[in-house]
């Protein structure tokens, strides 16, 4: 029986596990512990963030979040859906589409007219998961500035 379900404080650790596979995989980003414990932290705390997760037998094996914006092309909420990751050994049963499924029913709820999310362009499995699931690419891309 697999559980989805709202993260805890107590889950950081295994989050924080999650996050250095996602982290592997995508170029733009290094695991740094320290950093994720702390954004997990404030997103947990945050009642305009959220944090579900996929639990089986009392281990974590799957996590995505998701933080409220503003978007003025839609005139109120939007969500930006970030760090959705499977373990490797539970990929390809249905446990990343019943998170992205939490997590747009939380959407709802919030009265986001938007879900969003970036995806590593070289992570075919990925695109192609969210491409199954509903999701379309945009003419948009992401650009970055670092301040430190």
């Amino acid at each position: 029986m697999i559980e989805i379900r709202q993260a805890s404080l107590d889950d950081i650790p295994h989050l924080t596990t999650l996050l250095k596979i996602l982290f592997s995989i995508e170029e733009d980003f290094t695991f740094n512990e320290a950093k994720q414990r702390s954004g997990l932290q404030q997103i947990i705390d945050n009642e305009l963030s959220c944090v579900f997760v996929a639990e089986h037998g009392g281990s974590i094996i799957g996590m995505c979040t998701g933080q409220l914006t503003v978007s003025t092309a839609e005139g109120g909420p939007a969500l930006l859906v970030e760090d959705v990751v499977v373990a490797e050994e539970w990929r390809s049963q249905g446990i990343g589409r019943r998170l992205m499924d939490e997590i747009y029913r939380w959407g709802l709820q919030m009265r986001v007219s938007r879900l969003q999310l970036l995806a590593d362009k070289a992570n075919t499995h990925a695109l192609g998961f969210y491409r199954s699931i509903g999701w379309t690419t945009t003419q948009l891309i992401c650009l970055r500035k670092r301040i430190n």
